[in-house]
């Protein structure tokens, strides 16, 4: 089967990442976490199979993800978690936004994001 006949596969469980709302790549795409140049290049993951990240979605219509361990937001400094949790929620729900629209991929990201990209240097 074709690599586009197979959709996206999660590099971690191996079912396939059906939306995008439930897409890591997509989610770090949106936040700034990802360049656009190596988008189509990065292997996909569902949201919740990278929990590391996950955990710092907070919203009534997700699921908490809770890590155990040296990442576990419960034991990194307070500032940073509020920092890391208000952007993973607004990326997350710009990720809902976004199923529902029709626009091209370059105008994906928070508007911060957007900002940054097109003041960077062009090679």
């Amino acid at each position: 089967m074709a690599k586009c006949d197979e959709g996206y596969l999660c590099e971690v469980c191996g079912e396939d990442v059906a939306t995008i709302t439930e897409s890591d790549l997509y989610l770090r795409y949106v936040v700034g976490l990802l360049d656009p140049e190596v988008l189509h290049t990065t292997p996909e993951r569902h949201i919740r199979c990278n929990p590391s990240l996950a955990q710092y979605i907070v919203a009534d219509d997700f699921e908490p993800v809770v890590v155990e361990g040296p990442f576990d937001k419960r034991t990194l400094d307070t500032r940073d978690v509020t920092e890391q949790e208000q952007l993973m929620t607004r990326g997350w729900r710009r990720l809902q936004e976004l199923a529902k629209v029709d626009i091209p991929i370059i105008e994906y990201p928070l508007a911060e994001v957007l900002d940054k990209i097109e003041k960077r240097p062009r090679a």
